[in-house]
């Protein structure tokens, strides 16, 4: 069995050669491993890996897919030059939080960056994010932008913001810090970080507490334009999940003292919180949140939407895909 899937092909070949460069160039380069964990998705697994090993950058490339919940097959490595695929069973708890921290304890590079499995890398990702990181060593990693695929439409999310701080991620989520876009430098997110936090329930957000953990230890430089395609589609893991959705949440408000302290970020998730529980059924609970999310902030509009389900006037399902088409998400 191929290590990146069943059915998959052994891709590391693809990876494009650079003509005309000098050993001792390639050697000066900062190698880069990137995790993608995966859960019976095999289609579009082979499309992210590919647009891994098919990046204009000349160092060396190693991607680590996890599997998580299934058998990767004999899990041999494939290499071809600066190219290095090899597939590991996720070894701790199910989940996305589990599953990334599995990989990141397997990367080996100067560099570690995040990729979901159905998404896709443009060319030129890595080779611009470690040019930025390299000329800018106060930067603890490197986001950018992306482009939300929905069916026949697409969006282009941009940072908005030259640096994403801490008090930027407790005002928003800042939804453009999309994990599909992440770099960071290995060392500093092992021993000053630390991996992902995987009791949040269903590993939902569990990329959002991760951020506002990695952005008390330093700031995220931004890339302009797109890195990335995201694709968004009716097999995405949380499509529907509403408890675990609620669960999640509401663990993130406990957990996070300053987030619940800030008035723009506790409107938010209170707000998301209670369209959540109105999705649910549970008029009570939606309708308790939702007024917490307004005392917090008057504008926060998922709080109107979690009202408006809470008594019949709107369906979240058609709310939910009134965003989704708009690129965002409730």
């Amino acid at each position: 069995m191929s290590p990146v899937g069943a059915g998959a092909p052994a891709s590391v070949g693809e990876a494009p050669a650079s003509v005309g460069e000098s050993r001792a160039a390639v050697a000066t380069l900062p190698s880069v491993s990137v995790v993608i964990p995966t859960r019976a998705r095999p289609e579009l697994l082979r499309r992210a890996v590919a647009s891994v090993l098919g990046q204009e950058y000349d160092g060396v490339v190693e991607c680590v897919v996890v599997h998580d919940g299934e058998d990767p097959g004999p899990g041999e490595t494939l290499q071809s030059g600066r190219r290095r695929v090899v597939a590991v069973r996720n070894q701790r708890r199910r989940g996305a939080a589990a599953a990334r921290n599995h990989g990141l304890l397997h990367a080996k590079g100067d560099y570690v960056a995040l990729c979901d499995d159905d998404d896709v890398w443009l060319p030129g990702k890595l080779a611009r994010q470690v040019e930025q990181l390299e000329a800018d060593a106060s930067a603890l990693g490197s986001c950018g932008a992306f482009v939300v695929r929905q069916d026949d439409r697409t969006t282009t999310r941009l940072p908005g913001l030259t640096r994403v701080r801490h008090a930027d991620l407790l005002r928003s989520r800042v939804a453009t810090v999309h994990p599909s876009t992440l770099v960071f430098r290995r060392e500093r997110l092992l021993t000053e970080v630390g991996l992902f936090d995987e009791d949040v329930p269903g590993s939902y957000g569990e990329d959002y507490d991760w951020l506002l953990r990695a952005t008390r230890v330093g700031d995220i430089a931004t890339v302009g334009v797109p890195l990335a395609e995201v694709l968004w589609h009716s097999g995405s893991f949380f499509t529907g999940q509403w408890a675990t959705i609620a669960q999640a949440i509401q663990y993130l408000l406990d957990k996070h003292d300053d987030l619940r302290a800030d008035p723009k970020g506790s409107a938010r998730l209170y707000g998301r919180l209670a369209f959540a529980q109105a999705a649910l059924g549970d008029r009570n609970s939606a309708r308790r949140h939702a007024k917490a999310a307004l005392a917090a902030d008057r504008k926060e509009m998922r709080a109107y939407l979690a009202l408006a389900a809470s008594v019949g006037v709107l369906s979240p399902t058609w709310a939910m895909k009134v965003a989704n088409a708009a690129g965002k998400a409730l």
